[in-house]
């Protein structure tokens, strides 16, 4: 029998890509507006809030869990810096460490409720989003906060370090983000003992017990590692549209975990990558785009999506079964 000279994982990665380079071959073909300045940047912003918060949920799916908060929690996160920054008057450091620290906190507690109390992860997180969907309306009193007298906090995401390196194309800073984002979760999963134990915790934790690994411990740990990252989501979100929207959240969870298994991390755990979670990340970001360009309706997009997803679930079934 031949073997493939690559992983299955990796050929996986490499149909997304191929798949995403399709996507804009259509699109462009199909639309002469897909491939205007405008859109691509408009692309790569949505892109940038979509792929950080499906690198949190990569960290917590590779060890095994699922995290539903992420979307609502970007919100909450965004709304603690609206209430440090424009109501409480700090300075803009401030107001990004409350945002990262607010998120770290949050992902740390539902880390707890699974590891301490033995909640199942679906459900621990359901009712973390539901908590925070609450108190970030609470909070902001259900009305937006505007960041209209915090100076430089527009520029988080919509300014371009680049745009004198690109001017055909500016970059925003948000993107850079991601894609800085992006590297420290890749080192972090490959090159140091946060990675090693998640991947362990993913692919049998009862042995990871039994080799003396700290489950809760380390549980914990990737809760609260990718709480922070929607922190930075939050941040973002917040800075593109120049304020905090407490009504916004929900549903950006269900594109960051479709993401993340187009990408190819298995849903079971132990197995994935941030590369391939970027990837993802594009393919839904170009594909939500594409449909819009083409006048086709929310319920249709959100349909194509639910397909995708599915799809992208046998297919891993399909991959591990032939491990």
């Amino acid at each position: 029998m031949t073997r493939l000279p690559f992983s299955p994982a990796a050929l996986q990665r490499l149909l997304a890509f191929a798949g995403l380079v399709v996507l804009m071959v259509v699109f462009s073909i199909a639309s002469d507006n897909f491939l205007q300045t405008d859109n691509l940047v408009s692309i790569l912003q949505a892109t940038a809030v979509n792929g950080v918060l499906a690198i949190a949920c990569t960290l917590v799916i590779v060890s095994g869990g699922i995290d539903l908060s992420v979307g609502c929690l970007m919100t909450f996160c965004a709304v603690v810096t609206g209430v440090v920054l424009t109501n409480w008057g700090m300075p803009l450091p401030l107001g990004i460490l409350a945002a990262i620290a607010c998120g770290a906190a949050c992902g740390g507690l539902s880390g707890w409720l699974v590891a301490q109390l033995r909640v199942p992860p679906f459900i621990a997180t359901l009712g973390m989003m539901m908590l925070l969907k609450g108190l970030a309306l609470v909070i902001s009193g259900s009305k937006p906060i505007y960041f209209l007298d915090t100076p430089g906090f527009e520029a988080i995401a919509q300014d371009s370090l680049l745009a004198n390196v690109l001017p055909a194309l500016p970059i925003p800073n948000s993107v850079l983000i991601l894609f800085a984002v992006a590297i420290v979760a890749s080192w972090l999963l490959s090159q140091t003992l946060f990675g090693r134990y998640a991947f362990a915790l993913g692919s049998n934790e009862e042995a990871a017990r039994l080799s003396g690994l700290q489950v809760k411990r380390w549980k914990v740990a990737v809760y609260a590692v990718g709480g922070a990252i929607c922190g930075i989501a939050g941040l973002l979100i917040a800075s593109r549209l120049n304020s905090a929207q407490p009504a916004l959240g929900q549903g950006y969870e269900l594109d960051a975990i479709a993401a993340v298994v187009i990408g190819g991390t298995s849903l079971v755990g132990g197995r994935g990558s941030v590369l391939g979670t970027l990837i993802g990340a594009f393919i839904m970001s170009v594909l939500a785009n594409g449909l819009r360009i083409l006048n086709v309706t929310q319920e249709w997009q959100t349909a194509v999506t639910g397909v995708i997803i599915v799809l992208a679930v046998y297919v891993d079934i399909l991959r591990r079964g032939k491990d």
